[in-house]
């Protein structure tokens, strides 16, 4: 697609701005350097003003230069910006043409480089306080360490650097193409007026908005972009319903399934070598019709996002419908008819960790998600709907507790293997988002809770790279990590960060912030891998997996729970 660069230098009193529009880059560039040394300005190179349009793999350049004077012992100050104005997007299917969001401001042309310039170099002061404004809080706040600052802010990379796209709502179809998903034409009034945010599951690992990793991620956006959060909400809500018969090889199994089934929440949005949006769905491994994570997560973002929305009714009402229809597929895989939904292999997040019956991880978000439906139907008067999960979520809180807890933590599965007694450090990730949301001891006993989590420090946290690495996955009993396969003996880091934000909400502030520092002190300083932080890290190989992921970003859940659950 066409994209035209500017550069821009701020005209001033005693500042003379000279430029060229083109020079070959490919060499020395001495002639560029000639006219510096010898004129101390550019000379302009095109009487016509622009430059020309560059043929496919020809490289261009151009500069521009700030002259002024700078007596002995002053300081001047001149400013330069550079600027890109590419407003019309494809995937890599080219059935939709998309327009970029800034296009509503500059128009849809690809002629407001000058414009974009000159909007930047009159408004960059302004941008400076800004930030000034939103970071200072938490730069002064001088019990936080030093290094959780540089991770809170650093880690916001991703929202920009992660194959992030931020489109209006509107778009022209290629000719004789008509898109058929509902989450490409998306009607309602908040991708209306904000438009469409997409940003990939990790930079290796090309899907828009995977949902289940979301799930974690989605505190930045909730915490700092509130309206790009609801976006994606009402983009993932529209293909709920929908249904996608095209038949899928899937690699793990190699059974033939369709895209996408009815009432299953999409584990992405999307290839964006294919056609995002339109054929969602990108996922190959297996067929998430069966995960169940996902509908779940769906149903406490819902809730979360419901509150974080000012208790926006009109949001509510609107996701009922879609709520009731992951809750109902929640219903049929309780096959046992215990109250806790049945996992049946790698169903989840941890796409390679085999979970067999009832589940600490699956079976504490269905718990958490009961919840979460019984105080949306009351908010919404749904009398019958509330009583009904309620009666399901009384049953399920007593088998869980049967089932899963051991004395000191919820066990990871109630299946014989050797795995299934296992300390899994995400065993809580339901009930994290409970008391995110403000709902505390209603459905998991609170000293439960707090034995968990200080089973959880001392086994996977301290007994793990000398508590220097985050939080294992799984640990055994015996102190060595979880083998039963790749993922348990891996160190996420986006879920250590929501480990240590659970710790927060209970008071655990030492043991939170010593959790997350160890993902910090490894990922930052031992690897050198700041601004691409992986979603794994191996102590035993001294390896990582996936660079620059999605996940991480839940470190945002940190400073949620120290605003808006227990503050220092």
């Amino acid at each position: 697609m066409p994209c035209t660069y500017g550069l821009g230098v701020l005209k001033k009193e005693g500042v003379t701005a000279s430029y060229k529009l083109e020079w070959n880059p490919v060499g020395t560039g001495g002639s560029l350097w000639h006219e510096l040394l010898h004129q101390g300005q550019l000379s302009t190179s095109s009487e016509s003003g622009k430059s020309e349009t560059t043929r496919r793999g020809k490289e261009i350049a151009c500069a521009v230069c700030a002259k002024l004077t700078v007596c002995s012992g002053e300081t001047r100050t001149t400013e330069m910006c550079l600027v890109w104005d590419m407003p019309r997007i494809c995937f890599g299917a080219a059935e939709q043409e998309y327009y970029r969001r800034y296009t509503r401001w500059f128009g849809r042309e690809g002629k407001a480089a000058a414009q974009l310039c000159a909007y930047a170099l009159s408004k960059y002061n302004d941008w400076e306080e800004r930030i000034n404004k939103w970071q200072s809080p938490i730069l002064d706040n001088t019990d936080l360490p030093a290094w959780y600052k540089s991770a809170l802010f650093n880690e916001l990379y991703y929202v920009s650097d992660g194959g992030t796209v931020w489109v209006d709502a509107d778009f022209k179809s290629r000719p004789g193409h008509t898109p058929v998903s509902p989450a490409v034409v998306n009607p309602t009034q908040q991708v209306q007026e904000y438009g469409k945010f997409a940003y990939l599951e990790g930079q290796e690992y090309r899907m828009y908005n995977t949902y289940d990793v979301h799930y974690y991620a989605s505190f930045a956006l909730a915490m700092l972009w509130p309206q790009l959060e609801i976006c994606i909400l009402y983009d993932i809500a529209a293909v709920v319903p929908y249904e996608d018969a095209e038949p899928i090889k899937h690699l793990f199994d190699g059974n033939v399934d369709m895209r996408k089934d009815a009432g299953c929440v999409p584990h992405d949005m999307g290839d964006p070598d294919d056609e995002p949006w339109e054929r969602v769905n990108a996922y190959l491994v297996h067929d998430t019709v069966n995960w169940k994570d996902l509908n779940l997560k769906f149903v406490l973002q819902v809730y979360r996002d419901y509150l974080l929305h000012d208790n926006d009714l009109q949001l509510l009402s609107a996701m009922w419908p879609i709520v009731q229809a992951a809750m109902e597929r929640g219903l049929k895989q309780d096959t046992d008819g215990d109250g806790i939904i049945n996992n049946c292999g790698a169903d989840q997040t941890y796409d390679t960790w085999k979970m067999i019956g009832a589940s600490a991880y699956c079976g504490g978000l269905w718990l958490a998600a009961l919840k979460a439906t019984c105080e949306i139907a009351t908010v919404l008067g749904e009398v019958e709907q509330h009583d009904k999960y309620l009666s399901v979520l009384q049953l399920g809180k007593k088998s869980y507790q049967e089932k899963l807890w051991t004395g000191s933590y919820y066990r990871f599965d109630t299946s014989s293997r050797k795995c299934s007694e296992s300390i899994m450090s995400d065993q809580l990730a339901g009930y994290w988002y409970l008391r995110a949301s403000g709902i505390e001891q209603d459905v998991f006993p609170h000293d439960c809770i707090l034995q968990a989590l200080r089973t959880i420090y001392e086994h996977n946290v301290l007994q793990f790279e000398n508590g220097s690495m985050g939080a294992v996955n799984g640990m055994q009993l015996d102190g060595q990590p979880e083998s039963f396969c790749l993922q348990g003996e891996e160190s996420w880091t986006g879920t250590s960060y929501a480990l240590a934000a659970t710790m927060i909400q209970e008071g655990m502030v030492d043991e939170g912030f010593h959790t997350a520092e160890g993902v910090y002190r490894t990922v930052y300083d031992r690897l050198g891998l700041g601004f691409q932080t992986p979603e794994a890290l191996f102590a035993r190989r001294k390896k990582y997996r996936s660079l620059a992921y999605m996940r991480p970003l839940s470190i945002w859940a940190i400073q949620w729970a120290l605003e808006k659950v227990q503050p220092l």
